[in-house]
């Protein structure tokens, strides 16, 4: 179960370790509220406007939320620091891309909303998120809520979004039945009509029925204990659920008039030939629903997947080009695969092939301290 794993545990971790060629200056630990805006430090590049999130809190300290320009290479170019974002651990974008909404990872946490409408980024507020350490955030599909997960206290909190975008006033706070609940996910099903929690202390995912910002528990899909569950992704009425504590990918059926998840094929995260410690974290399937690619952290590589009638099929692994693949991102034209390596420091990129959906490493890599998490505007 999540009681012998310390989460806390892979963040101090990365204090040992120092990271060389970091370019951008460090912004400042304590989230806030009020406008501010982007500390440039180079010249304007153009390109894709990209955004990096690193814990502040760790050591080496991360810079809360870097922004870059990846060009039409897919090198990432450092632009400037978001100051006063902390621990910022995860990105969700509202449904028209024009507000970002970042989590604070820390005890008495806090979810950030950021104007991205005229390509110079600027904070709305920084809010209070209703729970301890809040890992995971989504936006609701019709714009009007951003859903948070916490996984200090295994809470899911629901808040208004304001009409300029920020965070406005939490109309929902239900925790997770259990002994050690540790929410590590929350996102609206492809419907729109039920809210999906995962839950890795619980072993459990949790379906909730949502209305007007009001959650109630719908099902609980109870997974084998010690699996660990820690994040999944649908595809129309399939989702792909990757477990962290026991390194396994389970294929589950979800019925959207019923609301109801089942349990279906479970397969390895890992290639058949690996061996020792392996934490998964990350798992993401390319927008024409023929691969699932996964982060293994311990491994330190992404596996790929081919799908089949929703199946998956162990295609192959790269190295992530890092220590701890702790997030990744496909780029807006599923050209390439972008892995935030957590006690290394960096992003790296790996050449997708779309139509045999490979990964193949790349020289080119991001220098960013204690990094969490990227995402594209894109």
């Amino acid at each position: 179960m999540a009681g012998s794993f310390s989460r806390r545990g892979f963040l101090s971790a990365v204090g040992a370790l120092g990271v060389a060629g970091a370019t951008v200056g460090c912004a400042s630990a304590a989230g806030r509220s009020g406008a501010a805006a982007v500390h440039a430090h180079a010249p304007a590049h153009e390109g894709l406007m990209t955004f990096i999130g690193s814990y502040t809190s760790s050591q080496p300290a991360g810079r809360g939320v870097d922004v870059a320009m990846r060009d039409m290479n897919g090198v990432l170019a450092p632009s400037g620091t978001l100051d006063g974002v902390a621990d910022a651990s995860f990105f969700a974008w509202s449904p028209d891309h024009k507000f970002l909404y970042v989590t604070n990872e820390q005890p008495q946490g806090s979810i950030t909303a950021i104007d991205v409408s005229t390509h110079e980024p600027r904070i709305i507020n920084t809010a209070p998120s209703g729970g301890n350490a809040p890992t995971h955030l989504s936006v609701h599909p019709d714009g009007e809520y951003v859903l948070t997960a916490h996984y200090g206290d295994g809470t899911v909190a629901v808040h208004r979004r304001n009409p300029d975008g920020g965070i406005g006033e939490n109309t929902a706070l239900v925790r997770h039945p259990g002994a050690e609940p540790h929410a590590h996910q929350v996102l609206v099903d492809p419907s729109g009509k039920w809210v999906v929690s995962v839950d890795l202390g619980a072993d459990s995912v949790f379906v909730h029925a949502f209305d007007a910002g009001k959650l109630t528990q719908h099902q609980q899909l109870a997974l084998p204990a010690g699996t660990g569950p820690r994040h999944l992704v649908f595809k129309g009425t399939t989702a792909y659920l990757v477990a962290e504590l026991n390194s396994t990918i389970t294929v589950l059926g979800w019925d959207p008039e019923a609301g109801n998840l089942t349990a279906g094929q479970v397969i390895s995260s890992r290639a058949p030939e690996a061996a020792g410690e392996n934490f998964p974290a990350e798992i993401v399937i390319s927008r024409d629903g023929k691969f699932v690619y996964a982060t293994n952290r311990g491994d330190d590589t992404v596996a790929v997947f081919a799908v089949n009638d929703g199946q998956l099929t162990f295609h192959s692994a790269a190295p992530s080009g890092g220590n701890w693949p702790r997030h990744c991102a496909l780029d807006p034209e599923e050209t390439s695969l972008f892995v935030a390596n957590q006690r290394a420091g960096t992003i790296t990129r790996l050449a997708r092939d779309p139509e045999t959906g490979a990964l193949t490493p790349t020289p080119d890599s991001y220098a960013c301290p204690s990094v969490a998490a990227i995402t594209f505007h894109g």
